[in-house]
């Protein structure tokens, strides 16, 4: 959240502006060394420049304050940022500075603090900058540059504030000042204020999958399965990358609302040689959901090969689709002593007119049965088998 603030050649100029401005105000002794050390500074002869102000033996308030400030500026164009800020700051404890060039100053050592990781201290000085600023300056800047600080410091409700205000003062805010008000809001658990936080995120970064992904989790959280639902189609029919997890999410999601055929569908978008099996068995009762009787049977079946007891439910559709002897191939991989397996090869042989198969596995279901319901159907089938074969006869 923090960027280097590379303000030196901004300072440079308006040290020399000021030095002009304020000759008369400074003593003629230290207009000297000021004088030499601007022309050194303007030749990149910093060391030099900055030997010539440390000669200045002077009890004047203002002449000791500006050129503190000189070093601080000097010192931080060389790279220095602990001497910077302990020139800088005597030159703003001094009070001898005055009008812009007083808030100049104070404002050069609070970026020196937000760059030295000194939060607390940055705080304080942009804080009291806030209470006068030029006109020329930019309120905005103080207002983001306090929210910077804050967030370092995880104070998130200041953060929230520093935001608003610099909103107030800069009006539309841009992805840096967006992401930091979402961040705060997120610690802080305001799940339904983040979310048009996110929108305005969308807006200007439609291509990024990380708010999409974000705003579709808020709206779960919340409840909005709907809306989640909504979010992840719209960055699909956009285009927007997608991993495998967001795909598997909104097919749940196309599921819970009743769509089963779009969830199967969704599914069908992922790696095909991605067979999890958990994915298979999603997509195999989505299409069974559907209605899509083969697709669904054709799921089934891929999930069988990983586990047998699937062509359980291969078998029942087989069943349905009056394909009975591909359901018997599927039921010849299920366990034999199963009372429901042989109610349902009875079923198929007796639908491809084979009553003596039929019969053998009705006896075996009648054998297997442990529940009444399986029992009375077993003895139903065998009956009625031993009577069609007597006629048959």
């Amino acid at each position: 959240m923090i960027q280097k603030i590379g303000r030196i050649a901004l300072y440079i100029g308006l040290l020399l502006t000021v030095s002009v401005s304020h000759a008369q105000q400074l003593s003629q002794y230290t207009a000297r060394y000021v004088q030499k050390a601007n022309e050194l500074a303007q030749n990149e002869q910093l060391e030099q420049a900055i030997g010539q102000l440390l000669k200045v033996e002077t009890k004047r308030a203002f002449d000791k304050a500006y050129v503190s400030r000189m070093l601080g500026i000097l010192y931080w164009q060389q790279g220095n940022s602990k001497n910077a800020i302990n020139y800088l700051s005597q030159a703003v404890k001094s009070g001898a500075l005055q009008d812009d060039q007083a808030w100049m100053t104070e404002k050069m050592l609070a970026d020196l603090y937000l760059n030295a990781h000194k939060f607390q201290d940055a705080i304080k000085h942009y804080t009291a900058l806030l209470s006068y600023v030029p006109e020329k300056q930019s309120q905005s800047e103080i207002w983001w540059r306090l929210a910077q600080s804050n967030y370092q410091l995880s104070q998130w409700k200041p953060v929230l504030s520093s935001i608003e205000h610099y909103k107030k003062h800069r009006g539309k805010m841009a992805q840096p000042q967006l992401s930091m008000q979402l961040g705060a809001l997120l610690q802080l658990k305001r799940w339904k204020s983040s979310l048009p936080v996110l929108e305005a995120l969308i807006e200007l970064e439609p291509d990024n999958t990380a708010w999409w992904r974000q705003l579709t989790s808020l709206q779960l959280r919340l409840g909005r399965n709907k809306q989640a639902l909504n979010t992840l189609a719209l960055a699909r029919l956009g285009n927007i990358e997608l991993s495998d997890g967001d795909l598997r999410l909104l097919a749940q999601l196309y599921a819970q609302q009743k769509i089963p055929e779009q969830a199967a569908l969704t599914l069908e978008q992922l790696d095909p040689n991605n067979q999890q099996q958990d994915l298979v068995i999603a997509k195999a009762s989505y299409w069974q959901q559907a209605k899509e009787w083969q697709k669904a049977t054709d799921s089934w079946l891929v999930a069988a090969k990983q586990q047998p007891k699937y062509y359980w439910e291969a078998s029942q559709l087989m069943q349905q689709q009056r394909a009975f002897a591909d359901s018997l191939k599927a039921l010849s991989h299920l366990d034999p002593k199963q009372a429901k397996v042989a109610l349902a090869k009875t079923q198929a042989y007796f639908k491809l007119g084979d009553v003596e198969n039929a019969l053998i596995e009705a006896k075996k279901a009648d054998q297997y049965a442990a529940n009444n319901g399986d029992i009375e159907q077993a003895k139903r089938w065998v009956t009625y088998l031993e009577v069609l074969r007597k006629q048959s006869q």
